[in-house]
């Protein structure tokens, strides 16, 4: 089983910067793609930035421009790093990863989650 632990989230004021960290652990043969998705009070979980293990990204229109998203292989960790940041980027944040165990088995994981508020 594989896990994924994040932290950085907080609150912060429009026009301000965070930085999200998700650190993947466990019986991890090798992660396809890492990545966030965020969730708001009444809404659907939406893909906000995602990165696979060769460097590809892929953003949500919303936030092109403002948030980058990368990853360290090495350390089995990814970031996002948001700036600019507007309230209708408040959320609860999850990690993603989809990865192969090494079992050899597919397996999508998501980490517990992150609130990031945006408010002055």
């Amino acid at each position: 089983q594989a896990q994924l632990v994040e932290s950085g989230g907080g609150l912060v004021q429009p026009g301000g910067s965070l930085r999200l960290s998700c650190a993947a652990s466990g019986s991890i043969a090798r992660l396809n793609v890492m990545g966030w998705y965020r969730q708001a009070p009444g809404k659907q979980r939406e893909l906000v930035a995602t990165i696979t293990s060769g460097g590809t990204t892929d953003y949500a229109d919303s936030v092109k421009g403002r948030f980058t998203v990368s990853g360290d292989n090495a350390k089995r960790t990814v970031y996002l790093q948001m700036n600019s940041l507007k309230s209708e980027d408040t959320a609860v944040y999850y990690c993603y990863a989809d990865l192969l165990t090494t079992l050899l088995r597919r397996q999508v994981s998501w980490g517990q989650g992150t609130q990031v508020t945006v408010s002055s």
